[in-house]
């Protein structure tokens, strides 16, 4: 029996919580369960292309522990579970709207599948498992 399609929506732009999206997405499109990240509000500012690891994350407690260990950058877990599973990542179409963003240009490069609205992506979640970030 096929998993169900697991649906992230990632809109906390803290490093802890950017970085267990990263987790749970990569962990889960490895495994054989398709996957489908919805970046949006503050988080999708981390995204922006660019910036070094000092500039992208923010958070509490554990962001400190983040950047002085070896923990695995939270950019780097979304590429690699969508170069070894069945990973999409979408990004919000109002906040680029806002931002006059594009995501060819502003994002992180080769990491967004496009932008999304969020009534498609909820429309489409109604088939999976639905996390809120």
């Amino acid at each position: 029996m096929a998993s169900k399609p697991l649906f992230i929506m990632l809109c906390s732009g803290e490093h802890e919580k950017i970085q267990l999206a990263a987790m749970i997405a990569s962990v889960a499109a490895v495994s054989d369960r398709p996957v489908q990240v919805f970046v949006t509000m503050n988080a999708l500012l981390a995204f922006e292309r660019g910036l070094t690891p000092d500039q992208r994350y923010h958070g509490g407690h554990f962001h400190e522990l983040f950047m002085t260990s070896k923990v695995p950058d939270a950019i780097e877990l979304f590429a690699q579970g969508k170069m070894l599973g069945d990973m999409k990542m979408w990004a919000c179409s109002m906040v680029l709207d806002l931002k006059h963003w594009e995501t060819d240009t502003h994002l992180v490069e080769d990491l967004f599948d496009g932008p999304a609205g969020l009534t498609v992506f909820l429309a489409d979640a109604e088939e999976g498992e639905l996390i809120t970030i």
